[in-house]
């Protein structure tokens, strides 16, 4: 009991220590350090090494950020460093690192009925990136049942095809991989643990199209499921006014699915008589559909990557750079983003003074943050390539795609990330972390915890512009 007082005190000191001095966007960055740290402690324990397991300090960091970063870039073969409890710590640490660290500690709380302070609710809010701070545990609790029960049923049915299929000799083995590929998945971790991706499945359509469902259920942001789940109860119950969507749900449902379909376009379009030309149309289709899906944040892939044309690899590092939905288990600039802006964009074409969607303006604050974030983080990506041009010997198209896969938290690569120099290595590390937090919140963690207002505006003046 005494032992029990002490911990809770020291938990009280430390959590008061970090809401005096650092902001929420402040302390969720620390905390996400501080699982990187642990992340890194316990994949260097031989108990989820293979015997004789050699690695490098730099690279179990590498690992470790990928991990919590949910991204999938690796500087060794997985299958040659960690057993089979180590894949199973691969899992839980996608769980944590895709769900985010403060849904989890939530689940916890929940489930030990320990109330839940106004404080922790702000820090779930910054983590979940949600604009209020009501039913914030709400939409943790119900994204955590919906996430848990897909994870469990697409294992299930995984492990049954696997070994009905014959691609695992043993129940066990399909169970194994069955459960790793829904997890992996779902968390769009994109980690390789036998050293073929998806490449033996590219003929299996059945399995390739639950993948892309198991895709897009994580990439499309935790609100739009709650709001899913709560519109198929809306119908159950047969309310006589209409259910209605929120506009970030409208506005992520319709980007993600732009974007799917144009990237699927265009990736058939370059490779059909290319790499293609020797599938079927279905399987021609179904490839294009898979990797439209799986460049957006999963990083799987059913094909050597060198064997596609240039222009399809643009496309790829497009995709990534863009990445998922908000709130979501995907990084890169985001989905609202690129939709603001294209919105933006068109509005001041047609000479309007706002930016109109489904009935609603959006705010203009939303605006400017887009467009910060998204020149920002295109010059960042621009000046990585710079440097990584400098100190890698590589193409330059491979170079492109790896710093687009780090920052889009995807995890494709066209081998490189092995030969990387420790500047590439500690330089790629830093994309991921950043791809994983969101550039917005890098941006704000040099905001001071107190703003203050100057209290007066400056006479405006206009400038020649164009």
């Amino acid at each position: 009991m005494q032992k029990h007082r002490t911990i809770r005190g020291f938990q009280r000191q430390t959590g008061r220590f970090l809401t005096k001095n650092f902001s929420s966007i402040q302390i969720i960055v620390i905390y996400y350090l501080f699982i990187t740290l642990i992340s890194f402690i316990l994949l260097n324990l031989p108990f989820f090494q293979v015997k004789n397991a050699d690695t490098s300090f730099i690279d179990m960091v590498f690992m470790s950020i990928s991990t919590v970063s949910v991204t999938g870039l690796t500087t060794f073969d997985i299958s040659q460093v960690f057993n089979e409890r180590g894949i199973i710590l691969l899992e839980i640490l996608f769980q944590i690192g895709g769900l985010g660290i403060m849904m989890i500690s939530t689940f916890f709380f929940i489930v030990s009925r320990r109330k839940i302070s106004l404080r922790q609710r702000q820090l779930i809010m910054t983590d979940m990136n949600q604009p209020r701070l009501s039913g914030t545990v709400r939409l943790i609790w119900t994204t955590l049942l919906i996430l848990t029960w897909i994870q469990i049923i697409f294992g299930i049915i995984f492990s049954i095809h696997f070994y009905l299929q014959g691609y695992y000799p043993t129940i066990k083995e399909a169970v194994f991989y069955g459960f790793y590929q829904s997890i992996s998945a779902v968390t769009n971790s994109g980690f390789d643990i036998t050293g073929d991706s998806l490449m033996p499945f590219a003929k299996d359509e059945f399995f390739l199209i639950l993948i892309m469902l198991l895709i897009f259920i994580g990439g499309i942001g935790f609100p739009v499921l709650v709001e899913v789940k709560e519109w198929f109860v809306f119908k159950k119950e047969k309310h006589e006014l209409p259910f209605r969507f929120s506009l970030f749900s409208k506005l992520a449902l319709s980007s993600f699915f732009i974007l799917f379909v144009g990237g699927t376009l265009f990736i058939y379009l370059i490779e059909h008589n290319y790499l293609f030309q020797d599938m079927s149309q279905s399987q021609q289709w179904i490839s294009s559909m898979f990797y439209s899906m799986s460049t957006r944040n999963a990083g799987l892939q059913i094909n050597s990557l060198s064997e596609f044309q240039n222009s399809t690899l643009l496309i790829f590092s497009l995709l990534m750079f863009i990445g998922c939905s908000p709130s979501s288990v995907g990084g890169g600039v985001r989905t609202t983003t690129i939709a603001i802006i294209g919105l933006y964009l068109f509005s001041f074409i047609r000479g309007h003074d706002h930016v109109n969607i489904f009935g609603r303006r959006i705010d203009e604050d939303d605006v400017r943050k887009s467009i910060v974030v998204f020149i920002l983080s295109l010059t960042m990506c621009f000046i990585s390539v710079l440097i990584l041009s400098v100190t890698e010997k590589h193409s330059l198209i491979a170079i492109i795609m790896e710093v687009a896969s780090a920052f889009g938290t995807t995890g494709l690569s066209m081998g490189i990330t092995a030969d990387l120099s420790l500047i590439g290595k500690i330089l790629i590390a830093a994309l991921m972390f950043i791809g994983r937090i969101g550039m917005l919140y890098t941006l704000m963690l040099f905001t001071p915890k107190e703003k203050r207002d100057l209290g007066y505006l400056y006479p405006t003046e206009k400038i020649i512009i164009g």
